[in-house]
């Protein structure tokens, strides 16, 4: 009598094959499509810190100051999905106890408006999509995918070039470990300014285009490994007047030894960071490993099943039987 394969067997030997086949397609497929900036980001950053400023209102700078950098990063989905890239829209405001909080940004002590458009894969930038201001390097509001352990470029929006960031090793944020960078950027002219001449030195003259220099003393940014997320930032910035052609700072417009991330901050990059790390973990290692383990196991139970359930035609009848039958 023949026998096929029961119908359990052929499941059982069919789910592992496609398990078999979906473990590859994990880690070649599925994870690099998922490894990309998102465009529907809407995040604020805070930074904190003392340090001085200048007054417009007493002209003259003011010592022992509590200072605010509030950053909103938002995504422009329409123009990320059109051009195939990361496009976000970044508002930058420093402030003061006095301004803040600012009902308007504009308000604020210093504010600015950026559009970042960058590669999804690669973080590169890209120059596209009504970008301002035309960047470089390699990190900026966050690093690559798969931080290397080694320097990078960092863009420095103020200092309008890019810092190098020595890579220092690993370091803990609020119990998860990241990658830790610094950097420092020397006193630098960035552009001039009209300003009354006596505001830097120069009584007599009524209007000069002062100079303004940039400086930071400390740059201190700790990356997730896995999706370059910046857990930790911390910033030394250092902005003043010259007097035109003088190699001396006139005036102090901001100062700060530190300006760093809160620690509400830090607890909701960090949670981004793990969650993002945990998801890619998930496609590019966890479920490729138990799809390929379990598809095996399936695939070699069910080829055995099948196999036994299998047994060859039924048998010709021997002829001297038939012989025998017909006499």
């Amino acid at each position: 009598m023949r026998r096929s394969a029961s119908p359990p067997a052929l499941t059982l030997f069919g789910v592992g094959v496609f398990l078999l086949v979906l473990a590859p397609l994990l880690v070649w497929y599925v994870q690099p499509h998922a490894k990309r900036t998102p465009v529907d980001v809407d995040t604020t950053t805070v930074f904190t810190g003392t340090g001085r400023y200048f007054d417009i209102g007493r002209l003259k700078t003011l010592d022992g100051q509590r200072l605010t950098i509030t950053r909103k990063v938002r995504g422009d989905v329409a123009d990320s999905v059109k051009s195939g890239n990361a496009v976000w829209d970044v508002s930058t405001s420093v402030d003061t106890d006095a301004t803040l909080p600012a009902s308007d940004t504009r308000d604020s002590l210093q504010w600015t408006l950026e559009r970042w458009v960058t590669d999804r894969r690669t973080n590169e930038p890209v120059h596209c999509c009504r970008e301002t201001p035309a960047f470089d390097g390699e990190a900026y509001l966050k690093f690559p995918f798969d931080v290397q352990e080694r320097d990078y470029r960092w863009w420095d929006s103020t200092l309008g070039s890019v810092v190098q960031l020595r890579y220092e090793g690993p370091r803990t944020v609020q119990g998860y470990q990241g990658l830790r960078f610094t950097g420092s950027v020397p006193p630098t002219r960035t552009g001039v300014r009209q300003v009354p001449g006596r505001l830097v030195g120069l009584p007599r003259t009524p209007q000069v285009l002062a100079e303004e220099w940039y400086a930071n003393s400390g740059i201190e940014l700790v990356a997730d490994r896995r999706t370059g997320r910046i857990m930790y930032a911390a910033i030394g910035p250092r902005k003043t007047l010259r007097a035109p052609g003088s190699d001396k700072d006139a005036v102090v417009l901001l100062e700060s030894d530190e300006l760093a991330f809160t620690d509400r901050t830090q607890r909701q990059q960090v949670d981004l960071a793990a969650a993002d790390s945990r998801k890619l973990e998930l496609l590019g290692r966890t479920a490729p490993l138990v799809a390929g383990g379990l598809g095996a196991v399936l695939a070699l139970v069910g080829g055995v099943l099948v196999a036994r359930g299998r047994r060859s035609g039924p048998e010709a009848p021997n002829a001297h039987l038939v012989t025998n039958q017909l006499v």
